[in-house]
Formats: structure tokens, C-alpha cells, sequence
């Protein structure tokens, strides 16, 4: 039966610091990534409301636009009435025939003067609009000339980082393979609590170099020994000594 090799605890946190700064590469393109995306979501919900607000204007225009055709309709139906009453006045026979004509013939002209400022008060309304409607149109010009540009550099970083990730993934598995298998749960569990991912970290400048905790000259001695696998007492990440952690390179 062959023999497992087994590793000393140098070997097993070289391995581990090596996994970790495989992962941080990895952060780093899914960040990069990552920001992009939401730049250009935001920008098309914002294209979709502008759009929906251009629409809103061009149909409110619409229809007062067709309450314009319909006082002037009702001014032409006021203007048939009068001449038919200016016609009707020369063969009244009776002072009542007279005074119902010229009632009708000044509520007509109360209607057309009622028309007339309707037409006034909606042509200014549709002016105020259209001032509105240009603005909304430009807003929508610029916002899809910036979206343009952030897809356009999306699709660049996309295409000039697909190769590296996909070469730092494949990386990854192969030195996920040479960490313990207890030792890579607890650093996939740890690098999951913490938002930068990072799991393994050195201790730089007397403290941990993920979240600045304070390591006492022994704890950082027994570090630098490799005689055992030493965790933050403050965030858990597992502790190496910077001399170790800068030695050893992405393979």
C-alpha cells in the first residue's frame, strides 16, 4: 500500500498562502468585473424611466392636442350657429322671437370666446411640454451615449481578462488539491466571512495583516517557527510570517 507524503507545517501554510493569493488574482477580475455590471444596469433602469417619461409627455401633448381640434370644433359649430341666427333674425315676426335669438346668438359667442381661451391656455400648456419633452430626449441621448461607452468597456475587460481567469481558476483547483483537506475547509469557511476574501494573511508590522489585531512577540515567534498552524485570536484568519508569505509565488 503506497505511503501518503506527509507535509511539515512550512509545506502545508506554502500551500495555503499559495491558494490565497491565487483566490485574491481571482477577487481581484470578479471585482473589476463586478462594478461594471451594476454601472450598466443602473444606466438601463434609468434609460427605462426616461424612456417611460418621453412617452408620458408625448401622450399628454396628444391629448391636448386633440382638446385643441375639439374647441375648435365647437368654435366652427358656434360660428354655423351664428350665421344661421344672423339669417333666422331677419324674418322674426315677435319682440320674443327676438330676444330668444340674440340669448342664443351671445351664448354662442360666450362659447367661442370660452373655446378661444381653452385653445390659448393648451397651446401655452403644450409649449411647457415640449420644453420638457426636448429636455427628456436629451437626457435619453446622453444616458445611452454613457451606456454605450460602459458596455463597450465591459465587453473589453470581459475579453481581456477571460483567458487570465480562466487560467487562474484552473490554477486554483490544482492548489486546492495540495492543501489538507481539513485545512482547505477551514479556509474556504474563513474566506467566506470576510468580503476581501482573505483567509491566510502575514503578520506585517506587528499585527494581523487582515484585521491590524495586535500579535505579542511570542505568538509571533511560534509564527515564524512553523512548528504549528497559528489563527488571529481577533478574526480567525490563519497567521504567517511576511518573510514566508513573500517567498513563496503563484505556481
Amino acid at each position: 500500500m503506497a505511503q501518503l507524503k506527509e507535509f511539515s507545517i512550512e509545506e502545508k501554510l506554502g500551500s495555503l498562502i499559495n491558494l490565497q493569493k491565487i483566490d485574491s488574482k481571482l477577487d481581484e477580475i470578479k471585482i473589476l468585473k463586478g462594478e461594471l455590471p451594476m454601472e450598466v444596469a443602473d444606466l438601463e433602469d434609468e434609460l427605462q424611466g426616461l424612456r417611460a417619461r418621453q412617452t408620458r409627455i408625448e401622450e399628454e401633448i396628444n391629448g391636448v392636442t386633440e382638446f385643441i381640434e375639439e374647441r375648435k370644433n365647437t368654435i366652427k359649430e358656434s360660428e354655423g350657429l351664428l350665421k344661421k341666427y344672423e339669417k333666422d333674425s331677419e324674418n322674426v315676426k315677435n319682440n320674443r322671437e327676438f330676444e330668444a335669438i340674440n340669448k342664443e346668438t351671445e351664448m354662442q359667442q360666450l362659447e367661442i370666446k370660452l373655446a378661444e381661451k381653452h385653445i390659448k391656455d393648451a397651446n401655452e400648456e403644450i409649449s411647457d411640454k415640449v420644453v420638457l419633452l426636448d429636455k427628456a430626449k436629451k437626457n435619453i441621448a446622453t444616458k445611452e451615449s454613457s451606456l454605450e461607452l460602459k458596455k463597450s468597456e465591459l465587453e473589453k475587460i470581459i475579453s481581456a481578462n477571460e483567458k487570465e481567469e480562466k487560467e487562474f481558476v484552473k490554477l486554483s483547483d490544482e492548489a486546492k488539491k495540495e492543501v489538507e483537506p481539513r485545512l482547505l475547509t477551514s479556509y474556504e469557511k474563513i474566506r467566506g466571512n470576510f468580503r476581501n476574501g482573505l483567509a491566510v494573511v502575514p503578520v506585517v508590522r506587528d499585527a494581523c495583516g487582515g484585521c491590524f489585531y495586535s500579535i505579542p512577540p511570542q505568538k509571533q515567534s511560534e509564527i515564524k517557527q512553523h512548528k504549528k498552524i497559528i489563527a488571529c485570536e481577533n478574526c480567525g484568519r490563519i497567521l504567517v510570517d511576511e518573510e514566508l508569505h513573500n517567498n513563496i509565488e503563484v505556481n
